[in-house]
Parts: structure tokens; C-alpha cells; sequence
């Protein structure tokens, strides 16, 4: 499928930024993107408008307090060190965005997390990876191809990166322990959703790597999977669905990918076989064809290997060392985004509304509206339907 942009996600503007260098810099990280109402985009502008972590945290009651909200209070400090706490509980790790064992590719799409948990080698994400997902309701012959799949393309030598659901992303990450797979979790790290894959997650955690921005010990709600799913396509170069219904969870995560620069391919299905639907879809808009490993390998070549530095760890590539934010975006107050907020939510109700009217009846241009429209979706406040169009949750 035609890439939407090339290299950089989709509103990415880098803007330079200093990654944490202290426990004290990576304490005030993990208060602020985990105070109420900060999200990745608010805590890119705040970083930004502030200078530091530590600054910003000083300025988010004077600044609440000027959106309206009069007894604001960002996280504590210590909430902070029990969470920290409870990831070390757990064997896991924090990394925050521009350490060098960050995952590079992932600090290069526009929402990229500020912080993640990772439980397992995290050298393995500066391999080649390649995303595998699909239905949980799978067929027989989706498991099994999940399984060719992950077995071919680990055999080329790409890390094969899921989301640890059951069906395909269960038969994924079994068929490539032995070459490398990675787990991209929705709750916490150390929560382990579905309970049947507690005996897969932790054959990951000894042989692969589990992943989440979430807090240790976080049951996964349904506004955390889309999130989730922009990190599986953000982790790899290319998405492969191999059976998705019309409107599934999976199809977020190919648009995602497009919308992050990446190639997205597709297998294809019976048309009477409603778990075929999406896959058929997407190919029918352009996704590339998948038979079998060779015609991935043929649609992004062979994996060229990323050597990862003393320690475990990658170097941090050009653009790990950036935010990718929207300077529209970094520009307004947080009283501005509330209102736009609004606004966007006052024209949406339950019935879809496509997204080219709804910028119309703003009066804006796109390129403002556009990072909004993900963020509250992210936050579950709206959601998009197939052919563009959305609608209030």
C-alpha cells in the first residue's frame, strides 16, 4: 500500500529536545506524562514551552488553573516512586525517550511514548522488525499462516513484533521465540491479557521482550489498544495482516502504519469469510499481496542489521534525539486546545460524520485540526469509522 508519508510519522516536525540524564530528570518525566490530562502531545508542548520536566510540573497548576480548573495537583512524587517500584517488583525497566536503549524506530513517529516498561532484552528492537496481526477469532488457516509468517521472516532475520492477543498475534509470537519476537501490551507489563497467554508472555519476557507505556499492574481498558496498536506499527518497518474483519482492531493498526511512513501488506481471504474482510479491503486500497514470507521479503527486502552497542543497547539514531510534535499544535495554550477540544466535540454525536466536513464547519486548516482529531481519539473520546469518518464515543 502507497506509503502516505515517507521516513517521519505523520505530523512529525522534529523539535529538539534534552533527554532525562538523572533519576531525578527520569522521576519528573514519569510524573508528567502520568499527571491527569497529559497526554503524549500536551507533554511534547510542555517540554518544549518549559524547557524541562521539572519546570513543567511547577507551571501545570498555574496553567490549569488557567484553562478553568482551579485545584489541579500533577502527579506526586510519590506515585511516581511506586510505580517505579513496581516495575523493579516485576524484573522491568523504564526507558524514556532518547536513551540510547529506547527503541530508535519508535522515537521517530509523531506520538512516540515520553516513557515505556520493558520486561526482557531491549536490544532486540534494533533488529528488523516486522509487525504480524489479525483476528483473535482466527481460522485454522490464519494460525497456520501466522505461523509460516513468523517462522520465514524470523528465519531472514527480522524480530516479529505483536500485540499478544489470542489468534494470530498468539500464533506469531510462539512461531518466533527461538528468532525474536516482541510483545506490545496494553495494560501494564506485567498484566498479562488474555490469561491464557500468561504461559506465552512469559516465555517472551525469558526470550524476547514485553513492552508498554502503561503502569505496572494496569488492567487494560478498551481506549488502551489503540494506543497499543500505534507502538506495534511504530516498533516495525512494515504491518502484515493476516485476517481482520471490516472493523477491527487490526485495520487501526494498518492505518496507523501509514500514516507512521510504514509499508503495510496484507493476506488474502475467501470473500464469503468475514475474517477476511479487512485483509481483502486493504489490498483492494492498495496493500501489498502476502502469499507466503517471500512476498514480504520481495516487498521490503531483506533485513539489513542494525548493530546494537556494548551493554545491550542500540545507539540512539538521528532521530531518536528529537520530539516529533506539530508546531500548530506546540504554539497553543493549553486554554486554546481545551476549546478547540470542545468545539470538535460539540459538532460530533453518535452518528458518523466525515472528517473533511467536520473541518469544514471548524473553519480551520486541516493541519490543525488533523493532530487534535488523533489525540481525542487516543483519549477515547471519539472514533473513526471505515471511509473516514467519525463520531463521538
Amino acid at each position: 500500500m502507497r506509503r502516505r508519508r515517507e521516513g517521519k510519522g505523520l505530523f512529525s516536525y522534529p523539535t529538539p529536545f534534552t533527554p532525562p540524564t538523572t533519576e531525578d530528570d527520569r522521576l519528573s518525566w514519569l510524573r508528567l506524562i502520568r499527571s491527569h490530562r497529559v497526554g503524549v502531545v500536551t507533554f511534547n508542548r510542555l517540554l518544549a514551552e518549559h524547557g524541562s520536566a521539572r519546570a513543567a510540573l511547577d507551571a501545570l497548576p498555574d496553567v490549569a488553573r488557567s484553562a478553568g480548573v482551579a485545584t489541579y495537583q500533577p502527579c506526586s512524587e510519590a506515585s511516581a516512586l511506586k510505580e517505579l517500584r513496581a516495575g523493579q517488583s516485576a524484573g522491568a525497566r523504564l526507558l524514556c525517550r532518547g536513551e540510547p536503549a529506547y527503541p530508535a524506530a519508535l522515537a521517530e513517529i509523531a506520538d512516540a511514548p515520553p516513557v515505556i516498561w520493558v520486561l526482557g532484552d531491549p536490544a532486540l528492537t534494533f533488529r528488523p522488525m516486522v509487525a504480524l496481526v489479525g483476528a483473535r477469532g482466527a481460522s485454522s488457516l490464519g494460525t497456520r499462516m501466522a505461523r509460516r509468517l513468523a517462522e520465514g521472516l524470523g528465519g531472514e532475520g527480522f524480530v516479529i513484533v505483536s500485540g499478544l492477543a489470542r489468534g494470530i498475534d498468539a500464533a506469531a509470537h510462539a512461531a518466533s521465540l527461538a528468532t525474536g519476537t516482541v510483545a506490545v501490551m496494553a495494560g501494564g507489563v506485567d498484566h498479562v491479557y488474555p490469561p491464557e497467554n500468561a504461559a506465552l508472555a512469559a516465555e517472551i519476557s525469558a526470550r524476547g521482550l514485553r513492552v508498554s507505556e502503561q503502569p505496572p499492574g494496569l488492567e487494560p481498558m478498551a481506549r488502551h489498544f489503540p494506543l497499543r496498536n500505534r507502538i506495534i506499527s511504530g516498533l516495525a518497518r512494515a504491518v502484515i495482516v493476516v485476517e481482520a474483519a471490516a472493523q477491527s482492531g487490526s485495520l487501526i493498526t494498518a492505518r496507523l502504519a501509514l500514516d507512521q511512513g510504514r509499508e503495510v501488506l496484507a493476506v488474502p481471504g475467501h470473500p464469503f469469510d468475514g475474517r477476511a474482510s479487512g485483509c481483502n479491503m486493504l489490498i483492494r486500497d492498495g496493500a501489498t499481496l502476502v502469499r507466503g514470507p517471500e512476498d514480504v521479503i520481495a516487498a521490503i527486502g531483506k533485513p539489513e542489521g542494525l548493530s546494537a552497542p556494548a551493554h545491550g543497547v542500540a545507539s540512539t539514531s538521528p532521530g531518536a534525539a528529537t520530539v516529533a510534535a506539530n508546531p500548530a499544535a506546540g504554539s497553543r495554550s493549553w486554554r486554546d486546545q481545551s476549546a478547540l477540544h470542545r468545539r470538535i466535540l460539540d459538532r460530533l454525536g453518535p452518528s458518523p460524520v466525515a472528517e473533511d466536513q467536520l473541518i469544514r464547519d471548524l473553519a480551520m486548516p486541516a493541519s490543525q485540526i488533523a493532530p487534535e482529531l488523533v489525540m481525542l481519539e487516543m483519549d477515547g473520546q471519539i472514533q473513526r469509522a471505515p471511509g473516514g469518518l467519525l463520531s463521538r464515543v
